[in-house]
């Protein structure tokens, strides 16, 4: 026998084999040893600090954080008088909650709903993108807890970008601007204190609303392997529903469109709010987001995982 330095004597394994067997296991009701337990796996402050600590989470916090910056400044670099009729982007100057409108406004074609598609798409796919997927689940963490923990930090931190656009906004139109009435394009002058509770309701609203697109990006995001496939579907879908919904042309069928009542929160800057087309837009929201999300569900348990 060749001497590798490796014990290999059949006798000395055998016996190490029947002691192992022997070898006391305490296994729970469901089969698993006694000191496992799924809740005890990917703990969700574990995977948020992991996230917070990933470079796309800081840049785009940081983006949210530096826009109504960046707004204040195109206007400071404008016209001297800018005119305080007309729509939203002529009164954004006009007080700090009217700024807050507009930071709203401006960002809520594309930049909100790629914050949320970013958020929910890449959680699963860039799992499968680095193989760890795999790893994960052999720790073992039960697939639909994975996929539960992923999605409410992906909640978690798309509520918070949402939250932190308003909030930095507010702060600088205060400086700006001042703390005075809110002015909507009707002529309605809503007070400073309603106006917030009137911000606070229309970021709650966005937050319900782009549900649908965080539901989505979820589902793509456990259907690929690619981080940017499930991302960029989601912001395209997105796209093509606004488009589509500037077709007049199919008269009632865009009121099922995902993106129709996205700004629907405009109706709260009104001494009279109408709240037809707000409520009509959060049951859109639920229906698709739930559709969106079970599948995402299905899908992952049953996929074949091998990366």
């Amino acid at each position: 026998m060749v001497d590798t330095g490796v014990h290999t004597d059949p006798a000395a394994l055998r016996e190490l084999t029947d002691a192992a067997r022997h070898e006391p296991t305490e296994v729970g009701p469901d089969g698993a040893v006694a000191s496992y337990r799924a809740s005890r796996t990917l703990r969700l402050g574990v995977e948020l600090r992991r996230q917070l600590r990933r470079r796309r989470t800081q840049f785009v916090l940081g983006f949210v954080a530096l826009l109504p910056f960046i707004l204040a400044l195109a206007f400071e670099l404008g016209e001297d008088n800018p005119r305080r009729s007309g729509g939203f982007i002529d009164l954004a100057t006009a007080s700090a909650p009217n700024f807050v409108v507009l930071a709203l406004f401006v960002s809520g074609t594309f930049l909100l709903p790629m914050i949320v598609a970013l958020f929910f798409g890449d959680t699963i796919a860039s799992e499968a993108s680095w193989s760890s997927l795999k790893y994960l689940l052999a720790i073992p963490v039960p697939r639909q807890r994975l996929l539960r923990q992923k999605a409410v930090a992906s909640a978690l931190l798309s509520a918070a970008a949402l939250t932190l656009l308003p909030l930095v906004a507010l702060g600088v139109g205060v400086v700006w601007y001042g703390a005075g009435d809110a002015v909507s394009p009707t002529g309605d002058a809503v007070p400073f204190g309603d106006s917030i509770v009137a911000m606070a309701l229309a970021v709650a609203y966005i937050v319900v609303h782009l549900a649908w697109v965080a539901g989505l990006a979820l589902l793509l995001s456990v259907s690929t392997d690619a981080p940017l496939g499930a991302v960029g579907g989601a912001v395209l879908v997105s796209i093509l529903s606004q488009i589509l919904d500037q077709i007049t042309a199919l008269g009632g069928l865009r009121d099922f469109l995902p993106t129709h009542f996205a700004f629907a929160w405009m109706d709260l800057i009104a001494t009279d709010v109408d709240w037809t087309n707000i409520a009509n837009g959060v049951l859109s929201a639920v229906i698709y987001a739930s559709a969106f999300g079970l599948l995402a569900a299905r899908r992952f348990a049953t996929k074949d995982i091998t990366s």
